[in-house]
């Protein structure tokens, strides 16, 4: 089974796609994970992605959907795998069935996670982050056990740049301009679920389970 997950920043697709790839081992797919993975292997992909990060300029979408038709073929990803932040425009979509028909495979689902801005808003101000192992807390709903100290491996715990409450509006931003034609798209193709993200984790745990099983 081939899923995404689509949603803004903050709402849980993350946590989701984890839990699900735990019990399921469908392979959670995240471009940020491949793009940091290509770049440490020095592969020829990570060499072509790090110019441009460097430059403080976007990866191409070619380069991206590269790493993905490389990651896709192998064998942890026959039974299924979650796409985890990707797509984010239409481009990129119309890119992705492509690269998926080429290898016979096809589209099951595209999860969509429902919020409220103000929800938004709270959750990713208070989310932290471990700079050793990514590790992430919340200063209401999951504090460190010891305030900026990683329960799981003892690394220094942060609010990352762009959890700060003067970029969050930014980010959601690029997300309604960018992102949000994707619930159209998808829609129209008939492959669109919805789910109310603001609901508790089980819960929303369990209405993903009821759409994939």
């Amino acid at each position: 089974m081939i899923l995404i997950f689509l949603g803004p920043p903050g709402s849980g697709k993350g946590t989701q796609a984890k839990l699900l790839s735990s019990e399921k081992n469908w392979p959670q797919l995240s471009t940020g994970d491949m793009l940091r993975a290509n770049i440490s292997q020095g592969t020829n992909l990570g060499l072509e992605a790090k110019k441009f990060m460097d430059q403080g300029a976007l990866v191409p979408d070619e380069v991206v959907i590269g790493m993905i038709d490389k990651r896709i073929q192998e064998a942890d990803c026959k039974p299924g795998f979650i796409l985890d932040g990707f797509p984010r425009t239409v481009p990129q979509a119309e890119a992705l069935y492509a690269l998926l028909k080429k290898h016979g495979c096809k589209l099951d689902h595209v999860i969509l996670f429902q919020i409220q801005s103000n929800e938004l808003v709270k959750r990713l101000s208070g989310r932290r982050t471990c700079t050793k192992c990514g590790e992430m807390y919340h200063i209401e709903s999951r504090p460190t056990k010891v305030e900026g100290v990683c329960d799981k491996c003892g690394g220094s715990v942060i609010q990352r740049p762009d959890d700060d409450q003067a970029v969050i509006g930014k980010r959601l931003d690029v997300y309604e301009k960018q992102t949000a034609p994707l619930v159209d798209y998808y829609s129209k193709l008939g492959l669109l679920r919805e789910m109310n993200a603001m609901d508790e984790v089980k819960n929303v745990t369990r209405s993903i389970a009821s759409i994939v099983t």
